[in-house]
């Protein structure tokens, strides 16, 4: 896929306000540990994950992402009534039904006209948004449109940690230690056709986007419980990884080395490893915030983007590539210009 016309004008983010640790939750399973002679410091050890943070008990899904919305249309100058599209992409939602788009469009303020729904697809929930507007922007059919997600940690964490007080076994230690990753945070990507003010704008070139649908059962998160075969997760990601990443050059008529930059889904520190290693980038064109905020879903690529702007790691005129992943197993990789 292929863009003319269309800009990301602005990413606004937040973050949870709870500075959780991963020796914290460590003392939490410590029975488990102990029982499986596993020495503390080992979460931290194992993932490159110093902390993560997690919202106040309760806190609205819908809240976290107008907020971020609100910090994006500020930035780039517009208001809600210049959208012609609103999507929630997060892996957390506040009901079944109806979309939580519809609570973050009422807290804008929407005009009536636009669309609102929600995507789902994992970690790459707003990566896939990003395309659905993209795809609008270009067809003419609307002039802005706003991605937004919030991805809530704490619950799932808590019932997993009860459960591993309860199951014991190096197994269920195996397929649970993901789940202690994960933080919370909130974003929203603003994409228009670039005719919005003055403002610096990050022209997105296209994409490319591939599935190895035959991998659906390594991560699944249903409910009260998350499983993850991290280890197979991470082979055949980087596999699929590898192919998507040479049809991105492909479509784009790139080569690797014309990448300035380039921001990964944050998972943790081996993943980051391998994918980069097997991609063929310098670990100095990348840059990541797992250490500090955990793996956010689908909050953590678009977020470590916009920090990544904030601190001037993105310049001007950078190639960069935003590196997705998500359980399924999916990937999409974007390029923009920044």
């Amino acid at each position: 896929m292929k863009y003319s016309k269309v800009f990301v004008d602005a990413i606004g983010y937040e973050l949870g306000p709870n500075v959780v640790t991963s020796s914290e939750l460590e003392k939490r399973i410590a029975p488990m540990m102990a029982g499986l002679h596993i020495a503390p410091g080992q979460l931290e050890a194992l993932t490159g994950i110093r902390e993560r943070r997690w919202w106040d008990p309760g806190f609205a899904l819908s809240e976290g992402a107008a907020r971020a919305a609100r910090k994006a249309l500020e930035q780039a100058g517009l208001s809600a009534a210049d959208l012609g599209a609103l999507l929630y992409t997060g892996v957390c939602r506040e009901h079944s039904e109806p979309a939580t788009a519809t609570a973050v469009a009422a807290s804008l303020g929407v005009k009536p006209e636009t669309a609102v729904f929600d995507v789902s697809n994992a970690c790459l929930g707003v990566l896939n948004g990003m395309i659905d507007v993209a795809n609008r922007i270009e067809l003419g059919q609307i002039k802005a449109g706003l991605v937004v997600s919030c991805e809530s940690a704490r619950e799932i964490n808590d019932s997993m940690i009860e459960e591993m007080t309860k199951d014991k076994s190096f197994e269920n230690f195996r397929l649970s230690i993901a789940t202690l990753t994960g933080g919370s945070g909130a974003v929203a990507v603003l994409l228009t056709d670039g005719s919005f003010g003055t403002h610096k704008k990050h022209k997105l070139l296209g994409g490319a986007y591939r599935a190895a649908s035959e991998h659906h059962k390594l991560c699944i998160w249903h409910r009260d419980h998350m499983s993850t075969d991290a280890t197979a997760v991470l082979k055949h990601g980087v596999a699929l990884g590898q192919r998507t990443w040479a049809d991105l050059l492909g479509e784009l008529e790139m080569k690797a080395g014309d990448f300035n930059k380039v921001i990964c889904h944050q998972v943790g520190g081996t993943h980051k490893k391998h994918i980069l290693e097997a991609l063929g980038i310098p670990e100095g064109r990348d840059f990541s915030t797992y250490e500090y905020l955990g793996n956010m879903g689908t909050v953590a690529l678009p977020s470590s983007a916009a920090i990544a702007d904030e601190r001037e790691f993105l310049l001007p005129g950078d190639n960069v590539a935003f590196l997705g992943i998500g359980s399924g197993l999916n990937t999409i990789m974007l390029g923009l210009k920044w």
